[in-house]
């Protein structure tokens, strides 16, 4: 049975969409899923389940849309594609609190970003199906409209690393 990392999207952020981690537990489990855990407060979940990705994400949304009476983004990865996202990350140089990963359901159009407006030093690369953003004043301080935020949820690469550890059985 595969397993998945689930990372949802405006879950616990900002006093908005309040979901205990052990009621998104309780759901996945309700889902389908096996061998859930979750990873902080802000909706990453890594469980068992048969079928693809995308029955594993559209079990998910259902659930969680029945439980917070709204739809909720919720975007799937196997370990072996968190795997290769961590491998294929563009500024190995910048340290990885500084990363952001945009986490997106497809692929960006290849002239997505072209004419995008940087305010600051960050650099934006779109990866397949993920857009990385490279912080180097921190996250806090930028003034940069992240592409594709309203249908992407990001995550730091320690987070993202840590979730595939957690998916590896490392953590």
């Amino acid at each position: 049975m595969p397993t998945y990392i689930a990372l949802l999207r405006a879950v616990n952020v900002g006093g908005t969409g309040k979901l205990p981690m052990a009621d998104l537990r309780a759901l996945a489990a309700d889902a389908g899923c096996t061998d859930v855990r979750t990873h902080i407060q802000s909706g990453n979940l890594v469980a068992a389940r048969t079928g693809t990705a995308r029955q594993c994400q559209a079990a998910l949304a259902a659930a969680l849309a029945g439980r917070m009476g709204k739809p909720v983004g919720v975007l799937v990865r196997t370990a072996a594609e968190v795997e290769a996202t961590l491998a294929a990350k563009p500024f190995p140089e910048a340290p990885p609190e500084r990363v952001l990963v945009l986490f997106l359901d497809a692929a960006p159009a290849p002239d997505a970003l072209a004419g995008w407006r940087i305010p600051g030093g960050e650099r934006l690369a779109v990866v397949g199906r993920e857009l990385f953003i490279h912080f180097p004043d921190g996250m806090g301080t930028s003034r940069l409209k992240i592409p594709f935020a309203d249908v992407g949820t990001g995550r730091n690469l320690n987070t993202v690393r840590t979730l595939l550890a957690i998916a590896r059985g490392a953590a």
